[in-house]
C-alpha cells in the first residue's frame, strides 16, 4: 500500500475514533452536571458510565467473527448507525433508565472504531507499522478525550448536554460518510478448515499462551487506565481536592493531553525500540511497576493527590496499550479479528468492572461512616492490589513470543 492510500485509510478510521473517545470519556466532564440534575449516587454514576463499557464488550466477540468473514468496512459502517441512533436515544431520554439503556446502545454502535483499523492494519502493514498506527490511533483517542474536557464544558451553557449528544449523532454521520468514500473493501479471509466454526475459533484464542498471559493486564490495568481517565479522576478532583466543576474540565484537559503525548511518543519510538530488539513483553515487564506505584503515591498524598498526580498515572499506564497489538501478532491472519475483538472485551469488561466497583466500594465505605478521602483510598487501594497481583501473573507465564519477537526484531535489522 502506498504512502498516500496508507495515510487516508488512517485518517478516516481516525476521524471516527475520535469522536468515539469523545463519546466514552464525556461521563467524567458530564459527571457533575448528572450528579446535580439527576441525584445520582457514586453507584449510579459508575454504572451510567460503565453501561457504554457493557454494551462495547458485550460486542466484542460477534464482532471478532465478523471483522474475519464480511471485513472492516462493512462491520463499522453498520455498527457506526447504531452509535448515530444511540446519540440521539441519549438526547431524548427522560429516565435514568432511559440514559443507560442509551449509553449501552452508543457503546454497542462504538465498539468496531478500534477493532475495525487494527484489522485492517494487521492485514495491510507490517509489524513495525501496526504499532505505529496503533500507538497514534490511540493518540487520536486521547484528542478526542482532550476534546471531551474544556471544549465539552464550554458547550453546556450553549447547547446544554442534549444538544452536544445530537451534535455527536451528527458528527459520527459524517464520519460514516468519510469511510463509505474511502476505505476500500477488504476481501473476507477464508477460515482454516479446524477453524471454521465460530466457537471453535474462540476456543483456541482464549486458550492461546500469549492471550492467557496478558489477560490480567487487560482486565485489570488497562481496564483501570480507561476507568480512571473516562470517569473518577472527576470526582476525585471535585470531591477529594475540593475544586470546582470548571476547575476539575481543565484538570482533566491536561491529564487527557498528557496521554495524547504519551502515544505520540510512543508511535515515534516503538519502530526504534522494536528494530534495537526490544519487545512488547520486554516493556510491559520493566514499565508497569512505575503505574502502580503512582496509584500508591496518589493515595498516599491524599487531598494533594491533584491533577498531576493521575495524569502521571494515567501516563505511565498508557504502556499497558502494547498488550493489545502483541496479541494480534501472535495469531494469524485468519484469526486476527477474533483475537483482538476478544482482548477487548477484556479490556473494556475490565473497564465497566473498575469503574462501577468503585462506585459501589465507595458508596459502601461512606455507609460504614469512613470520610470521603478514605473511602476513595480504601477503594483505589482495592485496585492497586488487584494491579499487583495481574503484573505477577504476567511476569509469571511465559508465552514464548518475546524471545521470538526479539530474534525476528534482530534478524530485521541484521537484514
Amino acid at each position: 500500500m502506498g504512502l498516500r492510500a496508507a495515510a487516508l485509510l488512517f485518517l478516516s478510521f481516525a476521524f471516527a475514533y475520535f469522536f468515539s473517545a469523545l463519546l466514552r470519556a464525556v461521563t467524567a466532564t458530564l459527571a457533575p452536571t448528572f450528579s446535580a440534575e439527576l441525584e445520582l449516587q457514586s453507584a449510579d454514576l459508575g454504572l451510567l458510565a460503565g453501561a457504554f463499557f457493557l454494551g462495547f464488550s458485550a460486542m466484542q466477540l460477534p464482532l471478532g467473527s465478523g471483522l474475519d468473514r464480511f471485513g472492516p468496512k462493512r462491520v463499522l459502517l453498520v455498527l457506526l448507525s447504531m452509535a448515530v441512533l444511540g446519540c440521539a436515544a441519549f438526547a431524548l431520554a427522560t429516565s435514568f433508565a432511559g440514559l443507560v439503556a442509551a449509553r449501552a446502545l452508543c457503546g454497542v454502535g462504538v465498539s468496531a472504531c478500534l477493532m475495525a483499523p487494527m484489522t485492517a492494519f494487521r492485514r495491510r502493514f507490517d509489524a513495525r507499522a501496526q504499532m505505529r498506527a496503533t500507538s497514534w490511533m490511540l493518540m487520536t483517542g486521547s484528542l478526542g478525550m482532550v476534546a471531551s474536557t474544556l471544549p465539552v464544558q464550554y458547550l453546556l451553557p450553549l447547547v446544554g448536554w442534549r444538544g452536544l449528544f445530537w451534535g455527536l449523532s451528527a458528527l459520527l454521520l459524517l464520519a460514516m460518510l468519510g469511510i463509505a468514500l474511502i476505505v476500500p473493501r477488504d476481501a473476507p479471509v477464508q477460515p482454516h478448515a479446524s477453524e471454521a466454526g465460530g466457537l471453535r475459533a474462540y476456543a483456541a484464542v482464549f486458550r492461546h499462551p500469549s492471550f492467557v498471559r496478558m489477560l490480567p493486564l487487560g482486565l485489570v490495568q488497562y481496564g483501570a487506565m480507561v476507568a480512571v481517565q473516562s470517569l473518577w479522576a472527576g470526582p476525585w478532583l471535585t470531591q477529594v481536592c475540593g475544586w470546582t466543576q470548571g476547575e476539575a474540565a481543565q484538570g482533566l484537559f491536561f491529564i487527557n493531553l498528557g496521554m495524547l503525548v504519551a502515544f505520540l511518543s510512543w508511535g515515534l519510538v516503538l519502530p526504534r525500540l522494536y528494530a534495537s530488539g526490544w519487545t512488547a513483553q520486554a516493556l510491559l515487564k520493566r514499565a508497569m511497576p512505575i503505574s502502580t506505584g503512582v496509584l500508591l503515591l496518589a493515595l498516599l498524598l491524599g487531598e494533594q493527590a491533584s491533577a498531576w498526580a493521575w495524569g502521571l498515572f494515567c501516563v505511565s499506564s498508557t504502556v499497558v496499550s502494547l498488550s493489545q497489538p502483541a496479541v494480534g501478532q501472535a495469531f494469524p491472519d485468519r484469526l486476527a479479528g477474533r483475537a483482538l475483538s476478544a482482548f477487548n472485551l477484556v479490556i473494556f469488561s475490565g473497564v465497566f468492572l473498575v469503574q462501577w466497583g468503585i462506585g459501589l466500594a465507595l458508596d459502601l465505605m461512606r455507609g460504614w461512616g469512613w470520610s470521603v478521602l478514605a473511602a476513595y483510598r480504601g477503594a483505589f487501594a482495592l485496585l492497586a492490589l488487584a494491579s499487583v497481583l495481574s503484573y505477577l501473573w504476567f511476569c509469571w507465564r511465559d508465552d514464548g513470543q518475546e524471545a521470538l519477537q526479539a530474534h525476528a526484531a534482530g534478524a530485521t535489522a541484521h537484514n
